[in-house]
């Protein structure tokens, strides 16, 4: 496949964000319904709440100070079920405990990254599998060295890191970046560094975007597109 019809899209996300594993989703029917474009897909930090410590917060209390009471939660959960349902998903939000701080998550999709798209991509998926569908604390070490093996990398590497500062700065320089270029939610997919789609689009929107930017590309007209 010619490199005129491939295309990279950047995907500024948090691995504790609802909408952003619904993103994922959506994004992977539109990669295929986007017919011969060769997609590659890179996976960017955004921290929704960088504040929260280390350890992380018992998740019921950080909800109730955030929305204010039970039902506004559970207003916002059933929002979010059903769309979950149709991509395949299986929000189980009673389960989830522990409110991380992704950090550490976002440094270890960084290093998925030096490992081959396929491994980052494998390795996002999980996180978002062990967050919202299993309830388990993304913020605990021993979790991300166990993801990072089933990912396909390196454990005894990732768990000698993860103590340490590796890529601390970088991943927060990124993080910034996002936030000068305008990025104030996420899930945002940046085509080509060039066009934005903001929010967790159907995928036939994102499809659309997907071909429209690929053809512009393919006739050096990409500038046109922003």
């Amino acid at each position: 496949m010619s490199e005129a019809n491939a295309i990279t899209v950047d995907v500024v996300s948090d691995v504790v964000c609802p909408w952003c594993f619904i993103g994922q989703k959506r994004l992977d029917k539109a990669i295929a319904a986007a017919g011969d474009v060769e997609v590659h897909v890179r996976w960017r930090p955004f921290q929704l709440d960088p504040t929260i410590p280390p350890q992380g917060k018992d998740r019921h209390d950080y909800m109730l100070a955030k929305f204010g009471s039970d039902e506004r939660i559970r207003e916002i959960h059933a929002r979010i079920e059903p769309l979950g349902d149709a991509e395949g998903i299986s929000f189980a939000f009673d389960a989830i405990k522990v409110a991380p701080n992704t950090l550490d998550a976002h440094r270890l999709i960084r290093w998925a990254g030096a490992a081959g798209e396929d491994v980052q991509n494998r390795l996002v998926r999980r996180l978002f599998q062990l967050n919202f569908e299993e309830g388990v604390n993304i913020g605990d070490h021993t979790v991300l060295v166990e993801a990072a093996r089933e990912a396909g990398m390196d454990a005894a590497v990732v768990e000698t890191l993860l103590p340490s500062d590796a890529d601390v700065e970088a991943v927060r320089t990124e993080i910034a970046t996002a936030s000068r270029m305008g990025i104030t939610g996420v899930p945002c997919f940046l085509l080509e560094d060039k066009y934005a789609v903001m929010g967790a689009q159907d995928a036939d929107t994102l499809a659309d975007a997907i071909r429209q930017v690929a053809a512009a590309k393919a006739r050096g007209e990409l500038e046109k597109v922003v």
